[in-house]
């Protein structure tokens, strides 16, 4: 397997993950879920981290310069506009992951206690980053997978929020 492919295999695992850390992170009340999603939240960031070293190793010559240039490029291939910013948004993504991830990993207890905006906005990032990843700039089966995933999720997250809350047994 050529440097290239690992790159592509790295973000395609990372995907995976994702998706079935957000899927069991959105069903935490059950016995187990919560262990097994947040090791899946930290393997997908660590196939993401992964994936950002090899692809600036493999396809950008460890250059800011050329990953900039290539992701104008790729931008302008579907907007028209040949702006490159938006790998900055890749590096914001890989430090916000990391340091959720860390912290889910470091102290759970804690991480369950944080304020609810936090959550809301670190979810909305990375949703927001994962579906322009593999639905924007994706292809192929990428894409397919991305957008049955997306649909899934949102699903999931808005049955989550509308459905009804169960209330306590009252004591007769």
């Amino acid at each position: 397997m050529t440097g290239k492919e690992l790159a592509l295999w790295t973000i395609r695992v990372c995907c995976a993950l994702y998706v079935v850390a957000v899927a069991l992170w959105l069903h935490r009340e059950r016995p187990g879920f919560p262990r097994i999603a947040r090791l899946c939240w930290a393997a997908a960031c660590l196939c993401f981290l992964t994936h950002v070293v090899l692809a600036f190793h493999f396809h950008h010559g460890w250059s800011h310069v050329d990953a900039l240039k290539e992701t104008a490029r790729r931008t302008a291939g579907l907007t028209g506009s040949s702006s490159g910013n938006g790998i900055y948004l890749n590096y914001l993504m890989a430090l916000i992951w990391a340091i959720d991830a860390a912290w889910w990993l470091r102290r759970p207890a804690g991480y369950e206690l944080r304020p609810r905006s936090i959550e809301i906005a670190v979810h909305t990032f990375l949703a927001f980053m994962f579906f322009n990843a593999v639905v924007v700039f994706g292809g192929g089966l990428l894409r397919g997978f991305g957008i049955a995933a997306t649909t899934i999720l949102a699903a999931m997250a808005a049955y989550r929020v509308l459905r009804p809350k169960r209330m306590p047994p009252t004591a007769v």
